[in-house]
C-alpha cells in the first residue's frame, strides 16, 4: 500500500501548484494612478507694488563685518541704515514653498558666519500668488518662472545701493522653482551663480532650459542624490548630465 500512496502524493502536488499559479495570474496587480497636479491662486504676474513689497519683505542677514557690531537678521524694511564695511552678497530666490523653509534661514546664518550678506526676496508679497502641486502643464510652469524672474531686477537694484554691498562680489542663487530664473538670467552683474534642486536640463519643469550661463564665470549646480523630482531616484527624470559634470570637477 505504501507504493500506491507515494505516487498519489507526488502527482497531486504539481497540480495544486499549477492551480495556485493560474489563480495568481488571473488577478494582476492594479497599476498606480498617474499623479495629478493642482493650481491655486489667480495672480500670475507681479504688480509694481508687489515687486516693491517683495524687497521690503525680504529676509536679510548681514554679518558683523557689515554692521560693525552684532550680525543683523530680519526684514529689509527694518535693517540698519548705515554700514561699517562692504561685504559680498548672495541674492537668493526661494522655492515654491516660500521663505518659511527652515533651511533657508540656517543657510543665511551660515553665510553671515563666513562674512557674506544675503538677501532673499519674498515672492509671496504678491496677493493671491499662484501656487501649485506638481505635475502641472509646462505652459503654467513657464508663467511661474516668468513671475519669479521679474523679482531679480528690483532686488538687485536695492542691493546695488546698499551701503554694505560689495557690488563686485554679487552672487545670484536659487532653489527649485527659484533656480530656473537664476539659470536663465542673461545680464552680467553677478560674479557667480548657485543653483539647488533643479538640474538645468530638459524635464517636466520647463519647455526648454534656456540656460544663460557665462563661460568666464563659475556655476555651482547642486542636486541631492535622493531629490524626489530631479535625481535618478525619480525614474521620470533626466540623467543629470549637467549636475554630474559639475560634481566631478
Amino acid at each position: 500500500m505504501i507504493r500506491f500512496v507515494r505516487p498519489a502524493v507526488f502527482t497531486l502536488a504539481p497540480l495544486a501548484l499549477t492551480a495556485a499559479l493560474l489563480g495568481c495570474a488571473a488577478t494582476p496587480p492594479v497599476p498606480k494612478a498617474a499623479p495629478t497636479g493642482e493650481i491655486k491662486g489667480t495672480a500670475w504676474a507681479h504688480t509694481p507694488q508687489s515687486l516693491a513689497a517683495s524687497v521690503q519683505n525680504a529676509n536679510v542677514v548681514l554679518p558683523a563685518q557689515a554692521t560693525g557690531g552684532a550680525a543683523y537678521s530680519g526684514k529689509w524694511s527694518a535693517m540698519p541704515a548705515s554700514a561699517k564695511g562692504k561685504v559680498p552678497v548672495v541674492l537668493f530666490l526661494h522655492g515654491s514653498s516660500g521663505l518659511g523653509l527652515k533651511a533657508i534661514g540656517e543657510w543665511q546664518q551660515w553665510l553671515a558666519a563666513q562674512g557674506i550678506a544675503s538677501v532673499a526676496p519674498d515672492s509671496f508679497a504678491l496677493p493671491d500668488h499662484v501656487t501649485y502641486k506638481s505635475p502641472i502643464d509646462k505652459a503654467s510652469y513657464e508663467r511661474i518662472h516668468a513671475l519669479r524672474a521679474s523679482e531679480i531686477a528690483p532686488a538687485l537694484a536695492a542691493v546695488q545701493t546698499a551701503p554694505w554691498a560689495d557690488t563686485s562680489k554679487l552672487v545670484l542663487a536659487g532653489t527649485s522653482e527659484g533656480a530656473v530664473p537664476v539659470a536663465r538670467y542673461a545680464d552680467r552683474e553677478f560674479a557667480a551663480r548657485m543653483l539647488f534642486a533643479w538640474s538645468c536640463e530638459p524635464n517636466y519643469f520647463v519647455t526648454e532650459p534656456r540656460n544663460a550661463f557665462e563661460a568666464d564665470k563659475p556655476v555651482l549646480n547642486v542636486i541631492s542624490s535622493v531629490d524626489p523630482f530631479f535625481s535618478p531616484t525619480n525614474t521620470g527624470s533626466v540623467t543629470l548630465r549637467h549636475a554630474a559634470h559639475v560634481r566631478m570637477r
